[in-house]
């Protein structure tokens, strides 16, 4: 997580440098506004809870709370300060902030879970509230949980606060859409540079590494606008076929019947590995995935799988973030020496953000978007922060990421209070 955070502190200083930011901002990103920190007992352990706001130079705190055995204040410091980056970048009216739990949630029985967690909120409801720091699902947390600390937070406060998380369910007030966001999100951000650059989604192939939720998504609307998907891996393994795998649809429940994508050549509504051949298809790795001959490729999964030892063998032109800090330092700067166009984590995943503003939004002023509607308003936010961040890339003769860095202290500085 170090190295995490002075890679991020690195870009910021840069960043300052290039596009003669004052110095007052940087330095109070340095810092952190506010740590909050907890003590529990469940289950008859002690354990610690944390929260951790960053900046509100732009709106209320904004940023997830996970339950992990690993959660460290220094960890939500760095994440939080990248959240404020994140929200800034997206031009969201939010600030950083991250929290959680340092616990393995797994451990515990269901009644255990929703204690702690209402225990936590109890404690942490003076330092929240929807303008003044919002909540959302992490690691290991979800909509369910989240529902929790908005009804501990209501019984507190005596009236009904909505708005004091997102990632609700849809039933409670969660947002249309929420789930698609960041993979349909990726997909707008994606087509917005390519436009850029005079290329044609027709013309292009893409290997996707993932298929969870988010690379479920992408590659949904990645074969809608056109683009063939030509290999998909998850944790076990996946596939590679040079004509392009099948819609979505089939290739998901290949993988809920099987247990796994490897296998699922699809020809017809029949997905078997005895279509293999007829496919000209082949298994691949997770990490052969990387090095596959391909105009886009979409790490979609774990952080830093693209590092010094393979970031040469990349053949890939373009590289989509979808993953969070899918690209090490070192290969960031091996693969810009190459000419390789990175389109950030930063920009690239943060259609979820920008969903749990528009959740946020709604519950604020007592409306309900459809579906359609709030994609629409998705995919309008992510082209503009893309062109946003590309003009920046042009003008300041950067790449993408440090362009995004720019972008969002140009927009700090702003709205300085």
């Amino acid at each position: 997580m170090s190295d995490f955070l002075n890679r991020n502190l690195n870009l910021l200083k840069q960043a300052t440098d290039t596009a003669g930011i004052s110095p007052k901002v940087l330095n109070k990103l340095l810092t952190h506004d506010n740590i909050v920190e907890i003590d529990l007992t469940v289950a008859g352990k002690h354990i610690k809870g944390h929260r951790v706001q960053h900046n509100n130079t732009l709106g209320p705190y904004k940023g997830g709370l996970r339950y992990h055995a690993d959660v460290t204040v220094e960890e939500m410091k760095a994440l939080s300060l990248l959240m404020t980056i994140k929200n800034a970048v997206i031009d969201v009216p939010f600030g950083g902030g991250k929290g959680g739990i340092a616990i393995d949630p797994k451990t515990l029985s269901e009644e255990e879970l929703e204690e702690m967690t209402r225990e936590f909120t109890r404690q942490l409801t003076p330092f929240i509230g929807p303008k003044t720091d919002i909540p959302a699902p992490d690691v290991n947390t979800n909509s369910k949980i989240m529902g929790w600390i908005e009804d501990e937070y209501s019984k507190a406060v005596s009236f009904p606060s909505p708005a004091v998380v997102t990632g609700k369910d849809v039933a409670h007030g969660g947002s249309e859409g929420r789930t698609e966001a960041t993979g349909y999100g990726g997909v707008y951000a994606l087509l917005s540079i390519l436009k850029k650059l005079n290329k044609n989604p027709q013309d292009m192939t893409v290997a996707v590494q993932g298929f969870g939720n988010v690379g479920h998504y992408l590659i949904e609307e990645l074969q809608k606008s056109g683009f063939k998907v030509v290999a998909v891996s998850d944790s076990k393994g996946g596939i590679y076929v040079p004509s392009g795998i099948p819609e979505t649809p089939l290739l998901a429940q290949c993988k809920k019947e099987k247990g796994m994508l490897a296998g699922c050549y699809c020809v017809g509504s029949v997905c078997d590995i005895s279509n293999k051949e007829k496919l000209n298809g082949q298994d691949i790795t997770p990490s052969e995935i990387l090095e596959l001959p391909v105009d886009i490729l979409v790490p979609s999964a774990l952080e830093n799988v693209i590092n010094s030892e393979n970031a040469d063998k990349i053949q890939a032109s373009i590289i989509l973030e979808m993953a969070n800090g899918p690209t090490t330092g070192d290969a960031d700067a091996i693969l810009n020496k190459k000419n390789t166009l990175i389109i950030p984590d930063i920009l690239a995943n943060s259609g979820g953000v920008a969903v749990s503003y528009f959740e946020w939004y709604q519950n604020l002023n007592n409306e309900k978007w459809g579906k359609d509607e709030v994609l629409k308003k998705l995919k309008e936010k992510m082209e503009k922060a893309a062109d946003t961040v590309f003009e920046a890339h042009e003008k300041y003769n950067v790449s993408l990421r440090q362009a995004a860095f720019i972008v969002a202290l140009q927009r700090i500085q702003e709205g300085k209070k």
